[in-house]
């Protein structure tokens, strides 16, 4: 086995196996063992945990989190590393590797046997954190908490305040499941290849219960995505405009009004009870 939770030996590694990163998986290589304690430390991770790592790559922080956890189940959609994982975690026997597409996996399938405690830990591809984000926190999985790395305007994005440029649907996804807190900003010369943006290690510790209370969850994220599909149109025009809302934009701002709202506000000035209540109030 070779030891990569060192960061020299990734670099060397990388070097002897002629191991390039393929840019159509989003494939960045941990390089800082600072960045990586900090992962491993954030999670929280210990023996009573069952980790969920999302693209190990050839194993990296993999193998760190085999130390960590009781057990580590790797899904990797790169069939060529997955020898390079074998090789990499043979001195471990409480890790499993999915070879699969994790956005076209049934996490509740993989997932089921499972009796320890669910945490998520990953250096995740960045062209596709968001869907992985939304596919983890709408799974119905019992996961107490998920440790990324993403790019650091996401991060931006999932703790931001209304009001703000980064203040959106992703916001309130994260606000309503979870709470954000950002672990270690992360620069670019700690990967290879070096990424073109900053990075930021970020935990979500989920929720058991969500902090507003909606009537109709599906309807609540359904107003929440229209109100931000057209941001730069007034909310009640935005909810006009989805089709699937059914609803007037004289409805709209009858009901803003009642609540103490303007009626020509923009979606992103509401908070997250803010648009439980106006969905309540709209379908009720």
């Amino acid at each position: 086995m070779n030891n990569l939770i060192e960061a020299k030996n990734t670099i060397e590694f990388l070097k002897e196996h002629g191991i390039s990163a393929k840019k159509r998986y989003g494939q960045n290589f941990l390089i800082d063992r600072r960045i990586l304690d900090r992962i491993i430390a954030g999670s929280e991770i210990t023996k009573d945990d069952t980790v969920l790592e999302i693209g190990p790559g050839i194993g990296t922080m993999t193998q760190a989190l085999c130390e960590a956890a009781g057990r580590v189940i790797a899904v990797e959609i790169d069939k060529d590393m997955i020898p390079i994982l074998e090789e990499n975690l043979s001195d471990y026997d409480n890790y499993s590797i999915i070879n699969e597409d994790v956005l076209k996996l049934d996490l509740n399938k993989v997932m089921s046997e499972e009796k320890k405690r669910i945490k998520v830990a990953a250096n995740l591809p960045y062209y596709i954190t968001t869907p992985i984000i939304m596919q983890l926190l709408e799974s119905g999985l019992s996961i107490e908490s998920i440790t990324v790395m993403v790019q650091k305007e996401v991060a931006d994005r999932m703790q931001a305040k209304p009001g703000g440029k980064d203040y959106g649907a992703l916001t309130l996804a994260v606000q309503y499941r979870s709470e954000a807190e950002v672990i270690s900003n992360v620069p670019p010369n700690c990967f290879i290849p070096r990424p073109g943006v900053d990075s930021a290690v970020i935990r979500l510790r989920c929720y058991a219960e969500p902090p507003v209370k909606a009537k109709d969850e599906k309807k609540l994220f359904a107003v929440i995505k229209a109100a931000f599909a057209q941001r730069r149109k007034t909310l009640a025009n935005a909810l006009k405009n989805a089709p699937q809302l059914n609803l007037s934009r004289e409805k709209v701002e009858q009901t803003l009004t009642q609540m103490g709202l303007t009626a020509d506000i923009r979606g992103e000035k509401l908070s997250l009870s803010e648009f439980a209540e106006l969905t309540d109030r709209l379908f009720d």
